[in-house]
This record gives C-alpha cells, structure tokens and sequence, in this order.
C-alpha cells in the first residue's frame, strides 16, 4: 500500500492548516498516511553562514523522512501573504541538502485562512514554486473562512466538502498511479 506524509507549513499548537491536512488524509481511501508536526524539527535560521558550519541534524532527519513517502499532502499558512517562517526555514535547509524537495512525487497542496480567500495568496506562490522542486502533479485547493466551514473536526458546506474530496480522490489516484 502507498503511504503519503500530510502535514501543515505551520508550528501553531492550534494550525487551522494542520487540523484541514488531517482532515484531507482521513479522506483516502486505498493510501495510508502519516502526519508530522514542523515543531518536531528544531533548526537555526537558514543563511550561508549557517551551513558553512554544516546541516543541522533535524534538517537531515525531515529532509531524509520524505524519501519514505509516495506523496504529500501539505497545508500551507498564510503570514503576511507569504509563507510561515517555520516552514520557509525548513524548507529552505531541505533544499540545500536536496533541492527536489518533493521527491517526483504527487503533491495535494491546500491552505486555508479565517478569511474568505482561504490563503489564495500563498497557495499561488507555493503552485509556482513547488512544481520546480519536484512536485510531479501538484494539485491545489484554497479552503475559505475556516471557522465558519469547519465545525466539530468536519467540513460542514457541502459544496466545499465535495471539492475537498475531488481533489483528495485526483491527489489519491496520482499517487497509487506512480511507481
């Protein structure tokens, strides 16, 4: 069986975007799944300076987990319109130590906000950045006003509960499609 790695672009103990990661994974079908926490990885601010003095052991260990997976499910925060500096940071060492970062692999990659656009801005900038670090087919979905669409750990507007589980069912078939 497939296993894919979901988790959030987020070190909040509350992340929205980890609560609508796990929710996306618990919709697969025929592919398990693990799920990591980004405050599990301890690293210093990434800069030349830095990595003169060599990687840092937790940016090996999060680098090496994802060659263990067939894809990934992500969930991005929005800060500023940009990316959380919990995520850039380990991203930023990941890529120094293996600049195709998502491995050739499918990629579901979500975000969502308290606000209407759900973390479209971000979303877009990951969509351009990440299918050239290996995203092999990036799927995107933007959650909007998630306080008000999701309710007791469930999607309560239908409409959005349906396009979550078309994009979790395209994401699901990329992934057991790769070899």
């Amino acid at each position: 069986m497939k296993k894919v790695l979901a988790f959030a672009g987020s070190t909040s103990s509350t992340s929205i975007n980890k609560k609508l990661a796990i929710f996306a994974a618990e919709k697969l079908e025929n592919t398990s799944f693990d799920v990591i926490d980004l405050k599990d990885f301890t690293l210093p601010i990434y800069s030349i300076d830095e990595e003169q003095n060599g990687f840092p052991g937790d940016a090996k260990k999060f680098t090496s987990l994802l060659d263990n997976y067939d894809g990934f499910i992500l969930s991005l925060a929005e800060h500023n319109g940009s990316y959380a500096a919990a995520f850039k940071n380990v991203f930023d060492w990941s890529t120094r130590i293996e600049k195709n970062f998502f491995r050739d692999k499918p990629l579901l990659l979500m975000a969502t906000s308290p606000g209407g656009r759900g973390g479209q801005t971000v979303l877009e900038t990951g969509v351009q950045s990440f299918s050239r670090m290996g995203a092999k087919e990036l799927i995107s979905f933007s959650f909007p006003s998630f306080y008000d669409n999701f309710k007791d750990g469930k999607i309560i507007h239908e409409n959005l509960l349906i396009s979550l589980k078309e994009q979790v069912n395209k994401f699901e078939n990329a992934v057991n499609q790769s070899i």
